[in-house]
């Protein structure tokens, strides 16, 4: 771990010095709550804490350092006795694709994807990717499983590479007790069985040429088109509803049956969420224009796309995401 020097300016050059570590102490809150309007809540938390007890900071611990403190005891405070977030495969297996497979459930909090910007940093190149890789759906969705200090032990020794003595003097306790949580984090998420995508990290000239094809097929409706695009063993969800679909012929019967609403969409380009390209989408309006129907976040490998997530939660994503409330004609 590369903390700042301990040595600190004065108290009005302290919000200079907290907002440069705004994005990383942004991405580890989002690991943490798997929201990212709660990570910036959290961290925005954090440094009002930081500021109103900046009397008893003596410089005797890196200022980066402390605020992961904070930060970190603001997430649990936030976690205590809640439910962790979801995604529909965590949930159940996948159905069949009819209309009456398809529920809503408000008592489930799920996962919100978070805006590349807003959790990943610039610098060196491999570790942006290793960044990347740790804010994939997937691994958030995986965090979940585990007991928030359990969740807090791994991330800050696997993600962030802290030392297993440091993680232990951040949450005043042994280093013993450090590493016996970090093996049982390990070993929930080894038998956790979390559905994990088969995604690239960095996508090259190939994979954005299929990206552009995809929106045209998709904005077309040309089955013949996607079906060389979409990977035979592909998945689709759709939060907040339950439902997921595994395989391309469910996902094609979906769409030309109770979503063929979404026939004659546009789908424009959308700042990358999770480390994964995505793309708002925009359903023909009955007056008019095109109104917001959901932002994708698709997972691309080797073989096409594996994985389509229709979040449609658009009164709150697409704002963040700086996608425009309607489009017209």
């Amino acid at each position: 771990m590369q903390d700042a020097p301990s040595a600190v300016g004065p108290a009005a050059g302290f919000e200079q010095q907290f907002e440069q570590y705004r994005v990383e102490l942004t991405a580890y809150c989002y690991r943490m709550l798997a929201s990212p309007f709660e990570a910036e809540d959290a961290v925005q938390e954090a440094f009002i804490r930081a500021w109103r007890g900046i009397d008893r900071f003596e410089g005797r611990a890196a200022l980066r350092s402390w605020l992961y403190r904070i930060a970190t005891n603001v997430c649990l405070d936030m976690l205590g006795g809640r439910e962790r977030r979801a995604r529909p495969m965590d949930l159940g297996p996948a159905r069949e694709p009819v209309e009456s497979n398809l529920n809503a459930l408000p008592e489930v909090t799920w996962i919100e994807p978070a805006p590349d910007s807003l959790v990943l940093g610039d610098g060196d190149p491999a570790e942006v990717a290793a960044a990347r890789e740790s804010v994939r759906l997937a691994f958030v969705a995986a965090l979940q499983h585990l007991p928030a200090k359990q969740r807090a032990v791994l991330i800050l020794c696997e993600v962030l590479r802290w030392r297993a003595s440091e993680v232990a003097e951040l949450l005043e306790t042994s280093v013993a007790s450090v590493n016996s949580a970090l093996q049982r984090a390990r070993s929930t998420l080894e038998s956790s069985n979390v559905h994990a995508a088969d995604s690239k990290v960095e996508l090259g000239e190939a994979e954005r040429e299929l990206l552009a094809r995809y929106v045209e097929a998709f904005e077309q409706y040309d089955m013949d088109a996607l079906t060389s695009l979409i990977r035979e063993d592909a998945t689709q969800s759709m939060p907040p509803f339950d439902l997921w679909l595994h395989g391309r012929d469910d996902m094609f019967t979906w769409w030309w049956g109770p979503g063929i609403g979404c026939r004659g969409s546009r789908v424009v380009p959308a700042p990358s969420a999770n480390g994964s390209p995505a793309f708002g989408q925009y359903k023909p309006s009955p007056d008019g224009g095109y109104e917001p129907w959901a932002l994708q976040v698709i997972e691309v490998s080797d073989r096409g796309i594996s994985e389509i997530t229709f979040f449609l939660e658009t009164e709150t994503l697409f704002p963040l995401f700086g996608l425009p409330p309607r489009l017209d004609a």
